[in-house]
């Protein structure tokens, strides 16, 4: 098996190619980490304390760790602990994140890349956020005898297809695991019809409900609300994690209303850092003046407002009186809006929201959010909710309340980690797999 997979992915990774290096080239990515990623050049760990690796893909899994990195650090202080991430952006935010920890690209599933990286590392455990089935990788650590778990374990409907047609190899990895942590029932269920062993699998709740903030007063976001000059009596309209053309939408939005309501605010922060230069010249090219985050600071009551950094946005929900969560206006299924409903925003969103079907679900099930299917649902509905502040943080504060009784999965994990079955001597500071 291996080898036939090293061939499908070389045969994958060529047929892309010309789009890695337009992309490389032209926007500026890829450019970065191919020692670790193709070779499994990762950093080496010469330390004998236990160690654990934590995969998270990109931004999102990056954040989900923070509740249990700190209760790990503090439960674990003599460990060593491995954050590797797939993307460029979740490589920032991790380092950024979590300075005290090794934090490196996660290989790509060539057999070589793997056990290379495995033998560098040397870890104790390895724990895989979400749900990373790469099959070189999970079959490499259970031949080497090195505990697998999946935490905040999810399996979309679309995965879920996928996944069924072929069933026997995902039976397999999932059998490679030593613990099975699923966010939910729905989740769980279709893990055992992939095969999961029962035994091994277990409900947790989601973690992502751990890693929000619900005090606006935290120093991030006051730092943030001085930056941007917002006044105490101004109304502040976030559309965050958008993707084109949602920035036009909320500057469509924000320029109807702005007549009505003079201190209506607006600020604009896009899912992906290479589009900040395309939605700052969008905000210009309206003739509209712009304060961004990662320049120095005018601020005027005028201004939009573009926060063009990685890492913040957590924070800078807490600024909203009205969030609008993008990603759910296009295609890409939806972006996560726990952290606006955590600090009691009137939270919306587009009807594409499949990435996050259950939370959005529940939300809707308490009336804690509001779906608007248009860019002119949108103006109406942040109308609605400017002219009816009470309706706006009865709103906000259902949300609150439902995000914090849902909290505590990522305590009810960490247990479920502690218990994995390795202790000094599955450090591995002898043991090589190249």
């Amino acid at each position: 098996m291996p080898w036939i997979l090293n061939f499908a992915y070389a045969a994958l990774l060529l047929a892309v190619s010309p789009v890695l290096l337009y992309r490389r080239w032209m926007l500026g990515k890829y450019r970065d980490g191919w020692a670790e990623k193709l070779w499994g050049q990762l950093p080496e760990r010469s330390d004998p304390n236990p160690c654990l690796w934590l995969h998270a893909v990109s931004v999102g899994e990056v954040l989900q760790l923070r509740p249990m990195m700190k209760l790990l650090a503090t439960q674990r202080p003599d460990w060593d602990f491995v954050i590797t991430t797939t993307t460029r952006t979740g490589l920032d935010v991790a380092k950024k994140e979590y300075p005290q920890h090794t934090v490196c690209y996660f290989p790509l599933d060539f057999s070589w890349a793997t056990r290379r990286a495995i033998a560098r590392i040397k870890p104790s455990a390895i724990v895989l956020v979400e749900l990373e089935l790469w099959p070189n990788f999970v079959l490499t650590a259970k031949r080497l005898g090195i505990p697998l778990a999946l935490i905040n374990g999810r399996v979309s409907e679309n995965s879920f297809r996928g996944y069924r047609r072929i069933r026997p190899l995902i039976a397999r990895l999932l059998s490679g695991f030593d613990l099975l942590a699923a966010q939910n029932n729905e989740y769980s269920d279709r893990l055992l019809a992939l095969g999961a062993p029962r035994d091994r699998l277990h409900i947790t709740g989601s973690i992502k409900f751990d890693g929000v903030r619900p005090d606006r007063s935290n120093p991030k976001t006051s730092e943030l609300r001085e930056f941007f000059g917002i006044r105490p009596e101004e109304k502040v309209f976030i559309a965050g994690s958008t993707q084109a053309p949602e920035e036009a939408f909320a500057l469509d939005t924000w320029q109807t209303l702005r007549s009505e309501f003079p201190n209506l605010r607006l600020i604009l922060v896009p899912r992906h850092k290479e589009r900040f230069e395309e939605v700052a010249a969008l905000v210009a090219s309206r003739g509209l003046p712009l304060l961004r985050r990662s320049t120095g600071r005018v601020p005027d009551p005028e201004q939009v407002l573009l926060l063009d950094t990685l890492g913040e946005l957590g924070a800078c929900w807490g600024l909203a009186d009205i969030a609008f969560v993008g990603g759910s206006l296009t295609q890409r299924g939806g972006q996560n809006m726990l952290e606006p409903a955590a600090y009691g925003a009137a939270v919306l969103f587009g009807p594409n929201t499949c990435n996050f079907r259950d939370i959005v679900e529940q939300l809707l099930a308490r009336d804690a959010a509001r779906v608007v299917r248009s860019d002119k649902e949108l103006t109406s509905v942040v109308r609605e909710l400017l002219k009816s502040p009470t309706t706006a943080q009865e709103l906000g504060a259902r949300a609150k309340s439902f995000v914090a009784s849902q909290q505590g999965a990522a305590a009810r994990t960490v247990e479920l980690l502690l218990s994995l079955p390795f202790n000094d001597s599955t450090s591995m500071p002898n043991r090589r797999a190249a």
